[in-house]
């Protein structure tokens, strides 16, 4: 019997805020233990939230981002739980009642479009973190209440490849949104990955097993290519799968099973009784909808089609939002829109780089801390943007070679020059005068006999030689176009 996966995944989003859910203490990363707490966060007794407008907004953008429905009505519940982690034993989130719900989400996978109908997303708090030593364990309770989105998908992924490009779409569609900085190292997403496995063509799901608290994507995918051929060998071999919860081993590469699953009656869920439930206004929500952008997949589309942009062009400006705009600007006052991405991908690109690591190294010896460091950006270029049309405008017209042109670059970027005054400067000009290349193509044919000859009896190759001697002749500057032409007739003559 064939067998097939079925994979929906649970995404947690620490959200972009300055301060925690219910209290001012600072959302920040990497302070020193237990340093940014206060009653509220630390669940004493008689304490009282109070709801962060910014998170409410953040969670309702994220919605429309994801294509939801913003319910009218929606409230805080209290799902009760006992961990160390949890200061007041239960959780406040949203259970039946969410901010968000039936969305969708659709991203490129294996050459062609995905997408994934989202179930809901819904604002939580996040929970301390335990550390375990060699003797005891402690908690840090920083952590605690910071606002976090919790993205339900359904079960609609088929593989661990397809749901990796999920969670990559949707961590660009958030970093887009400024919902949240997604960084990963600092625990600001994780995932729950829920699989079952059925017999191909049956339409019930199989038993639900959850993998719990993936904190990256890749460990991810790693754990749906162990689970699933896990699954499907336990029923091959006239098994049964269990509801349960597993985790993940990412040194040993496979899952272990932590519990057998609770039902949502055993979190004994009840209505936040400190909390009045959310129902927004149209005008708050249009004051919301101000803040959509376009998103990274439309973004793509759209300089594919505006631009004629090859895919890795247009997704490297997708991947650099700066970059994108600076091309931008340009390609919309000119009809080359391409030579400009290959300037500014090839060239711009590559020389900011190379200028900022030099400038890193030289300021690093001279004891200056990284974070103070000041470095080349598209905002502290030496040349003006239109600069770079001027440039494109002088290779397009044949003014000046390719070759010319990256000494011009060169030169403008360093000294921030104009195009046309380095060229006269430098005497980079091409020569396009007909009796003058005429000249050189004389000159070369008479000097290598050989050559001509080879060309005459079908060697297409030995024209090629007999151009760069022509260019020789004529110190780089004659038109290349013009000299193939021109020797070609001569030959043929």
């Amino acid at each position: 019997m064939e067998y097939e996966a079925v994979i929906g995944l649970e995404t947690h989003v620490q959200l972009k805020t300055k301060s925690k859910m219910w209290c001012g203490c600072a959302n920040a990363f990497g302070e020193d233990p237990n340093t940014n707490v206060c009653p509220v966060c630390l669940g004493m007794p008689g304490v009282l939230p109070v709801a962060n407008e910014e998170a409410m907004r953040l969670t309702v953008l994220t919605g429309l981002l994801l294509n939801c429905e913003i319910p009218r009505f929606a409230k805080f519940d209290r799902k009760n739980y006992f961990y160390p982690d949890v200061a007041k034993n239960y959780q406040v989130t949203q259970y039946d009642a969410p901010s968000t719900k039936n969305g969708f989400v659709e991203f490129e996978f294996n050459g062609g479009m995905s997408r994934l109908n989202i179930t809901r997303a819904h604002l939580e708090e996040d929970v301390g973190k335990n550390f375990h030593f060699d003797r005891n364990s402690g908690v840090d309770f920083n952590r605690a209440g910071v606002p976090l989105l919790e993205i339900v998908s359904e079960p609609e992924l088929t593989s661990a490849d397809q749901a990796y490009a999920y969670l990559n779409a949707l961590k660009d569609i958030l970093i887009y949104g400024g919902i949240s900085d997604c960084d990963m190292e600092k625990g600001m997403v994780r995932c729950d990955v829920n699989i079952s496995v059925r017999p191909k063509g049956q339409k019930e799901l199989g038993a639900k097993i959850e993998i719990k608290n993936m904190n990256t994507f890749s460990g991810a995918r790693k754990a749906l290519e162990y689970e699933i051929p896990r699954q499907i060998e336990v029923l091959s071999k006239g098994g049964k799968l269990m509801q349960s919860t597993r985790r993940w081993d990412d040194v040993a590469g496979m899952t272990e099973e932590m519990r057998t699953k609770e039902n949502a009656h055993d979190y004994r869920y009840l209505p936040e009784p400190d909390l009045m439930p959310f129902q927004p206004t149209d005008a708050w929500i249009a004051e919301v909808k101000t803040r959509v952008v376009e998103l990274p997949l439309a973004r793509k589309q759209r300089f594919i089609s505006a631009y004629q942009l090859p895919p890795q062009d247009a997704q490297t400006f997708v991947d650099d939002v700066p970059l994108g705009n600076y091309f931008e600007g340009l390609a919309k006052q000119t009809k080359a829109a391409k030579a400009v991405a290959n300037w500014v991908i090839n060239n711009l690109r590559a020389k900011l780089t190379e200028a900022n690591a030099a400038e890193r190294a030289e300021q690093s010896a001279m004891g200056i801390e990284t974070s103070d460091m000041t470095l080349t950006t598209l905002a502290t270029l030496k040349f003006k943007p239109e600069a770079l049309l001027e440039l494109v405008a002088l290779v397009e017209n044949k003014t000046i070679s390719n070759a010319a042109a990256q000494q011009v670059f060169a030169e403008m970027f360093d000294s921030g020059k104009a195009p046309a005054a380095i060229v006269q400067e430098k005497g980079l000009a091409q020569v396009s005068d007909t009796g003058a290349i005429e000249k050189f193509c004389d000159e070369a044919i008479a000097a290598n006999p050989t050559s001509a000859a080879d060309f005459k009896a079908g060697k297409v190759a030995a024209l090629n030689f007999l151009k760069g001697q022509v260019m020789k002749l004529s110190k780089g500057k004659a038109n290349p176009a013009l000299v193939g032409e021109t020797l070609e007739r001569k030959l043929k003559a």
